[in-house]
């Protein structure tokens, strides 16, 4: 890897966003009006406190998921990707260099969302704030690596979105969040251990209940974030220097 063209891919993933404000509205804006949503549904800061931590990483999972894969494909089918492989770049330095731009559009969208939801919704929690945005952003980060490995096998945005239920929706399901893992069936809950988003609700969980930051937390951390990195691994391995 060449930190200046990772750097570089970075930024110019940033001026593109930056020209392209619905993007824009649904990365940093969407999750927060979730959350706001999902406040007055339940009407109860009791409720509320209880699922919204788990929430502000599932929110960002799906949402950089949709974007990430879709916005790779477009440069993919646009021949940028191709163009950009024709210099002297790595296929690491381009993924890293989305992972970086994409990121930091997490860090702004998770912090946003959080700070409205502590600030005006009324959530509370027992552990570290710092921690909450830790595992959210963690969270956000594996949906953009999931969505730049799957973009890989699509060939339209049609496609990109239909890896959506293969990929995001089971994870979703058998994550705890609708219902408590240890209350699944067998089958189901071995399953769930092999999903990594099971791993960051569970923390994120930890956090609303306990103010310790201890072992099992630090263990669904490594599993999220070396899940990332694995998928963004995996990604630099399908990409392709042509086109189909």
């Amino acid at each position: 890897m060449n930190p200046t063209l990772t750097l570089a891919t970075a930024r110019r993933i940033l001026l593109q966003l930056r020209h392209d404000p619905r993007t824009v509205v649904m990365l940093v804006v969407v999750p927060s009006l979730l959350m706001v949503l999902l406040r007055f549904v339940f009407n109860s800061e009791a409720v509320f406190s209880r699922v919204a931590p788990a929430l502000l990483g599932v929110f960002p999972f799906l949402i950089m998921f949709l974007i990430t894969s879709i916005t790779t494909l477009r440069e993919r089918t646009t021949a940028t990707l191709e163009r950009l492989m024709a210099l002297p770049i790595g296929r690491l330095d381009l993924l890293f260099g989305y992972a970086i731009a994409f990121g930091s559009i997490a860090i702004v969208q998770v912090g946003v969302a959080a700070g409205i939801s502590l600030a005006w919704l009324g959530l509370d929690i027992a552990g570290s704030i710092g921690m909450l945005l830790l595992i959210a952003v963690f969270d956000a980060l594996l949906g953009m690596a999931l969505g730049l490995f799957v973009s890989a096998f699509a060939r339209t945005e049609f496609q990109a979105v239909q890896f959506m239920p293969l990929f995001v929706l089971p994870q979703l399901l058998l994550c705890g969040l609708f219902v408590p893992r240890g209350q699944m069936g067998w089958l189901l809950n071995r399953l769930s251990d092999v999903m990594p988003l099971s791993y960051a609700v569970e923390a994120l969980t930890r956090v609303t209940t306990s103010g310790t930051a201890d072992a099992t937390l630090i263990r669904n951390l490594i599993v999220v974030g070396a899940c990332a990195l694995a998928a963004l691994v995996l990604g630099a391995a399908t990409l392709r220097r042509r086109t189909p």
